[in-house]
């Protein structure tokens, strides 16, 4: 007698690719073993199984399953769209005969004595005819069956009961897990960026069809949003077509809302998308189950009806989002209106920069001159200077100067780094202007001066006190005076430019609050002061963080990845954290720092290859980072035995600790190389770094240089240990800063310089009891594979993604990987790992 379907691995692994719609899924992914399982248990006696979900969820697949592995005759039918009214003909496709056509009882014989002990599949079950529906309950009596229902459908209510009245077992296809669904994006699109792939796992909801469609988009070079393939747009405006007017009216205004909204929005057609399994209700929220469905749906609406839809909408949502959607009706003039009282009561600059800026941009709208510049302000508050300046066209008073406007404008260059461009827009605006008008001059004419000619600014700094007072009214020009004071150096600088930043954040001056605590992080940077550094940086995003700042919180959060980098504390968290930063859409500063951390983190865990991808995949390195990103570049080059790229030093006005750094990074390549070092000069402005420049001519002081960086950077620290135990000739002299390098470096998971300073040891004839790996504790598969990926600079959440496990079975496998390979950190791991592999 044939036997049922099996679950048996050995019959899921012949079953290949299942077939979403058009795509090929891998049987691997998708559809869920548990709901194979149980239609299998399901159909160990005669029954009738129904698999129910909405449109792309994978029904079909799970039929296919079903089907492949059945031991026994298989027939399998369906109904179809166009045909729905012909009498019987699904189970006639299934049989392949000609079958009674008038009573249900006969048709129900005919069928069961062709099939017996095979199995029965209809697939769109949602389409059958009377007669086919009424037979399917004597059919199940004495033969297995499965079919497939797509919700929502137009079956009548009485031919649903009886269906479920005769089903063994009523299964619904659950979504496709975010994990399975990003794993699945990267075999479709491998070089997908992760937010990418995290935006299209959102908005495709766990629907299989929508995540093979929108990743092979993706994979073509297309975005999420125009040019998709029409086939799944297609299915789901067919699902969509069985609803009652109201549930689509409310599924579209899901799709033009874009996030959940409480039921009382949606109306009366709510709870028919609850029951279809198109919306998730929970605690009074409405949230769609796929996104991209929700976005079909409001597609479907014909433009009046979109624009009436939008226009109900803004009655109903709070103002900030009214504005968008009396904007997206076409209500230009209504929409300004709510735009500039919305951002009035604004609570953010984020939120406020946003809805100035679309009152601004309304088509057909006469802007008033001070809604532009409070919108060019809010700009600038938010960290988006090139938004103030396309708000503020220069054209705008008819050629007249409009002395807020220009200092504005000014304000706008200096913050993208252009300060010539910045002095030369207010070089019009007169003395008698107004008070804040001319601080804010005076501030911009300081700062341009300030890059070009310190010792003048300095001067000009002291004029500008006795004109404005010894502490300036206007934040800003406060805020410029301390820099100028920080940046020539002078005494008790750091106070300067704390205090300026608390008193403009105290004034409501959130630019000149931002700017200074920004300059204080660089500033402090530049002198080595890591710790202090990053932890004001991380005191800044946070305060950003709350007022919706978001270019400046990134901006923070990069400087202060940057300072834990050259520290050398913590690698594997800052390849984490500035991993997951740079693939965020990121201001260009914000994104050369987040690199810059990310690359020289994973050079130093020994990850040297996917250092180097990084650094070559950014494009457009901002000037105040090119100097920042072009050392990382030659100490990735060191670090991977490439010193002919790293002993040139380029002079291009980098920091006192960026310069310092490449020019030691310059010392070790030409040793290594074998070359004399590039005349220089050794002084240089910070102690640490001359202190290491002249223990490169006297190897006896770099115990004294490294004592130097002891409490500012570990790397640093390890490196002159290392060269001192190179260069000097006896053991008595060369092995113990040897061996404090190694312990150092181990501590702190710098894999490439304990490797050197090891080798350096041997040539000792010192071999140290390091950890190594266990005995018969080989790597399994998977964690040969979690540890691949870690090589290759993926983080956490993406490696989880692509394998298809949680990320808390991906940190597992790194720490058991760990333990077996005898590292201590994740980036030693992977190192340890990738020579074993190969």
């Amino acid at each position: 007698m044939p036997e049922a379907p099996t679950d048996e691995p050995a019959a899921a692994s012949a079953a290949g690719p299942a077939v979403v719609g058009r795509a090929s899924v891998p049987t691997a992914v998708w559809p869920p073993p548990d709901l194979i399982a149980a239609a299998v248990e399901a159909l160990h006696n005669p029954g009738l199984v129904v698999i129910a979900g909405a449109p792309g969820t994978g029904r079909t697949s799970v039929l296919k399953r079903l089907g492949e592995s059945f031991r026994g005759a298989v027939f399998s039918g369906g109904a179809l769209a166009m045909l729905r009214g012909v009498p019987a003909l699904p189970l006639s496709r299934a049989v392949r005969v000609r079958l009674p056509s008038h009573e249900a009882p006969l048709l129900a014989e005919a069928v069961r004595s062709r099939v017996r002990h095979g199995l029965l599949l209809l697939d769109d079950l949602q389409w059958a005819d009377p007669l086919t529906m009424a037979a399917l309950p004597a059919i199940a009596e004495h033969c297995r069956i499965v079919v497939t229902l797509r919700t929502p459908h137009r079956l009548p209510g009485d031919a649903e009961r009886a269906l479920r009245a005769a089903a063994t077992a009523w299964l619904s296809v659950p979504p496709m897990p975010a994990d399975a669904a990003a794993a699945l994006v990267r075999q479709l699109a491998p070089s997908a960026p992760a937010a990418v792939v995290a935006d299209l796992v959102r908005r495709a909801g766990g629907v299989p069809l929508a995540v093979v469609t929108l990743a092979k988009h993706v994979a073509q070079g297309g975005g999420l949003g125009e040019g998709l393939d029409k086939g799944l747009a297609y299915a789901v405006a067919g699902a969509l077509a069985d609803l009652t007017r109201p549930a689509r009216t409310a599924m579209a205004a899901l799709g033009l809302l874009g996030r959940p909204v409480t039921a009382t929005v949606l109306g009366e057609g709510l709870a028919e998308l609850v029951e279809a399994g198109l919306v998730e209700l929970t605690d009074g929220v409405a949230a769609p189950v796929s996104p991209y469905t929700a976005e079909v749906a409001a597609g479907l609406l014909e433009a009046p009806e979109r624009a009436a839809l939008h226009r109900r909408l803004a009655t109903l949502v709070p103002p900030r989002e009214a504005a968008r959607h009396l904007a997206a009706a076409g209500s230009a003039a209504e929409a300004y209106q709510v735009a500039v009282a919305a951002a009035a009561a604004a609570e953010s600059s984020g939120d406020r920069a946003e809805l100035l800026l679309l009152a601004c941009g309304l088509p057909g709208v006469d802007v008033e001159p001070e809604v532009r510049v409070a919108a060019a302000r809010a700009a600038l508050a938010a960290g988006r200077p090139g938004s103030c300046l396309t708000v503020l066209d220069p054209n705008l008073y008819g050629g007249a100067v409009d002395p807020v406007a220009a200092v504005l404008r000014g304000e706008a260059l200096l913050q993208q780094g252009n300060p010539v461009a910045a002095a030369a827009a207010v070089t019009d605006v007169p003395d008698d202007a107004p008070a804040e008008v001319v601080g804010a001059r005076d501030r911009i004419r300081l700062l341009s001066m300030l890059t070009t000619d310190p010792g003048g600014a300095l001067t000009r700094a002291e004029e500008l006190l006795k004109i404005h007072g010894d502490a300036p009214a206007h934040p800003g020009l406060r805020a410029a005076i301390a820099a100028v004071r920080a940046g020539t150096r002078q005494p008790g600088w750091e106070y300067g430019l704390a205090s300026a930043a608390s008193s403009a954040g105290q004034a409501g001056d959130a630019l000149a609050a931002r700017w200074s605590a920004w300059l204080l992080v660089e500033t402090l940077t530049a002198d080595a002061r890591l710790a202090e550094a990053a932890q004001a940086a991380a005191a800044a995003a946070a305060a950003c963080a709350g007022d919706l700042a978001y270019s400046w919180q990134t901006r923070f959060l990069a400087a202060q990845l940057w300072c834990d980098a050259l520290r050398g504390d913590e690698i594997d968290e800052v390849v984490r954290r500035a991993g997951d930063l740079a693939d965020r859409t990121l201001p260009a500063l914000a994104r050369g720092y987040a690199v810059a951390a990310a690359s020289l983190a994973e050079a130093d865990g020994g990850l040297l290859a996917p250092a180097r991808a990084r650094l070559e995949a950014l494009q457009n390195r901002p000037a105040s980072t090119g100097p920042v990103l072009d050392w990382v570049s030659r100490e990735a080059a060191w670090l991977d035995g490439r010193p002919d790229q790293a002993y040139s030093v380029s002079q291009d006005g980098a920091s006192p600790l960026v310069d310092g750094l490449r020019r030691i990074t310059a010392r070790w390549a030409a040793h290594d190389a074998g070359v004399s070092a590039a005349p220089g000069d050794d002084e240089a402005p910070l102690a640490p770094v001359r202190a290491t420049l002249e223990a490169w001519k006297a190897p006896v002081r770099f115990a004294e240089a490294a004592a130097a960086w002891h409490e500012l950077a570990r790397r640093e620290e390890v490196r002159c240990l290392l060269a001192q135990g190179i260069l000097e000739d006896g053991a008595e002299q060369a092995v113990p800063p040897l061996l404090q390098a190694e312990r150092l470096a181990e501590e702190a998971g710098l894999v490439v310089l304990l490797g050197r300073a090891r080798r350096a040891l041997r040539r000792h004839s010192i071999r140290r009891d390091t950890r190594g790996r266990r005995a018969g504790d080989e790597l399994t598969d998977r964690e040969r594979d979690v540890l691949r990926l870690v090589a290759n600079g993926e983080p956490t959440r993406r490696i989880a993604g692509q394998l298809g496990i949680s990320r808390e079975t991906v940190e597992t496998h790194i720490r058991s990987g760990m333990r077996k390979l005898g590292a201590r950190t994740r980036t030693e791991a992977a190192a340890l790992a990738i020579e074993e592999l190969g």
